[in-house]
């Protein structure tokens, strides 16, 4: 097997089981002919971005399988795919399909990334020029393996361009250990060179480099850097033009989400793609069969596929305003409102529970019915998750502290303000053990929806609490938390590659 010294360029490289580079490379740009100057490398750079928003990786697979494993949403349409319920009830096989269709992507994210990188190098450029160009490719590429250490555990780690096919379907995997030691050295990096603001939120600044380095030390429970960083977010808000929005409606309509100040990392779907290239599902996926509250922009509702239990809807107080913002608790057909307790009668695939609110309300233009092709940003990090984890994490280090109980007030203060109403309140005086109750749950409830939900589960091992019979989905007996906190590597990874062996424990 040839090994090419070619690229593939703005729609990467996959990288594992790519025996198709076999054939001749005809139509590749070898990099020293293509990498001429710094906006070559934004190029490269930005294809990074157009794997991210294809439907094997945030416009449907990834994103509907971390919200299936949360316990604040289960299936509800019984005849929807099997691959999606086995996330559901935590029985999910090594060749889920689900699992299999966003690996591939999560590469060949990286892959345009280390493309980027390494393509900066043959372009004869200051540091200054190139390196905050060349920061972006840093900082997609730790994104994205953050995602698979965090579901994978030890994974493949390539830092490079794959030039020898062979090399690269004989790699090992690498340490959790040394895969977050990576991430954590590309965040340095990026933060270093990125710019204080952006043109768009869609591109990382400063901030999100800074966000994702406090967030990966929450992660790994290292508290002090996790608040450290956080609080460096927090003390240059000014400096990033970062505050809380002062409607929380606005972070989920798409068309007042770009003027936001929110937002710090978001994937900025446009509306019109043809094809799975940029088309977000999750309106659809989430969205109430058969109704006609949003047409024309969503026709025919959705597919009440990814629906929140009954039970979440029903904890949550009717005076936070974010549970407005949350959920549709009725529908329209023929003109007439239907409340949710009727659901399935108007339609025998949907479900009686009220439905996720987020990407259906406000989805802005879309070239597909069912609100396919929204114009839908998806914040991976917003300035109020920052301010959680600057409270989560100075709590751990000075337990009921005023100061992180502040930062709780401030995106309360922020959910009672929608409606006027006097709910939440404030906190104050709590000791660490109740703060820290608090800070979780506050959690649930502003990134209600958000895909977060299940790598806080994962992170605090509270997956026996939360999925035992008193959860919000009542008993799930296939979650096992000797196995479950991570995923199957993908069984035709394993087949191409024995090196990749041992798969992960129970499965």
């Amino acid at each position: 097997m040839k090994a090419y010294k070619y690229i593939f360029l703005v729609i990467g490289l996959s990288i594992l089981g790519c025996s198709d580079l076999e054939e001749e490379p005809v139509g590749l740009l070898a990099p020293e002919g293509f990498f001429q100057s710094t906006q070559d490398i934004q190029t490269a750079v930005n294809g990074t971005y157009g794997h991210m928003l294809h439907e094997d990786f945030w416009g449907r697979k990834m994103s509907l399988t971390l919200m299936l494993r949360s316990d604040m949403v289960a299936i509800g349409d019984p005849t929807t795919s099997s691959r999606r319920i086995e996330h559901d009830q935590f029985n999910v096989p090594a060749d889920n399909g689900m699992i299999s269709g966003y690996w591939n992507r999560t590469y060949q994210i990286i892959a345009a990334a280390n493309n980027a990188i390494a393509g900066a190098e043959l372009v004869a450029d200051t540091d200054e020029n190139k390196n905050p160009i060349v920061a972006q490719a840093y900082f997609a590429r730790a994104f994205t393996y953050f995602h698979l250490v965090r579901q994978f555990g030890a994974i493949p780690y390539l830092s490079e361009p794959v030039t020898d096919v062979q090399a690269a379907n004989s790699i090992s995997k690498t340490s959790v250990d040394d895969v977050y030691a990576n991430i954590i050295a590309d965040l340095e990096f990026a933060e270093q060179w990125l710019p204080d603001t952006q043109p768009a939120r869609s591109l990382p600044a400063k901030s999100a480099a800074q966000s994702y380095l406090a967030l990966v030390y929450l992660t790994r429970g290292e508290h002090q850097p996790a608040y450290d960083w956080a609080f460096e977010v927090i003390s240059n808000e000014g400096a990033y033009n970062l505050d809380l929005d002062p409607d929380f409606q606005n972070l989920f309509n798409a068309d007042a989400v770009d003027s936001s100040v929110e937002p710090i990392f978001s994937l900025d779907f446009n509306g019109f793609s043809p094809s799975d290239d940029g088309r977000d599902y999750m309106p659809a996926l989430t969205g109430i069969r058969g109704d006609e509250q949003y047409e024309p922009n969503v026709t025919g509702g959705g597919w009440s596929v990814g629906v929140p239990t009954l039970a979440v809807y029903n904890d949550w107080d009717d005076n936070d305003y974010r549970k407005e913002v949350s959920f549709d608790d009725t529908n329209i057909v023929d003109d007439v409102e239907n409340s949710f307790t009727i659901f399935q009668s108007l339609d025998s695939r949907a479900v009686n529970r009220p439905h996720i609110a987020k990407y259906t309300r406000f989805t802005g233009l879309t070239g597909n019915g069912n609100g396919r092709n929204s114009s839908h940003n998806y914040h991976f990090m917003r300035y109020a998750e920052v301010l959680l984890i600057a409270a989560e994490a100075l709590n751990e280090v000075s337990g009921g502290s005023d100061e992180a109980m502040g930062y709780v007030n401030r995106v309360r203060a922020r959910a009672r303000s929608g409606n006027g109403s006097a709910f939440p309140a404030d906190v104050s005086g709590l000791n660490q053990d109740d703060l820290r109750d608090v800070i979780i749950d506050e959690r649930r409830l502003e990134l209600a929806f958000e895909f977060k939900r299940w790598y806080d589960i994962a992170r605090l091992r509270n997956g026996s609490e939360v999925f035992g019979s008193t959860g919000y989905e009542g008993l799930v007996p296939g979650f096992d938390p000797a196995q479950d906190y991570l995923l199957p590597l993908p069984a035709d990874e394993l087949s191409r590659n024995p090196n990749l062996l041992p798969q992960n424990p129970g499965y």
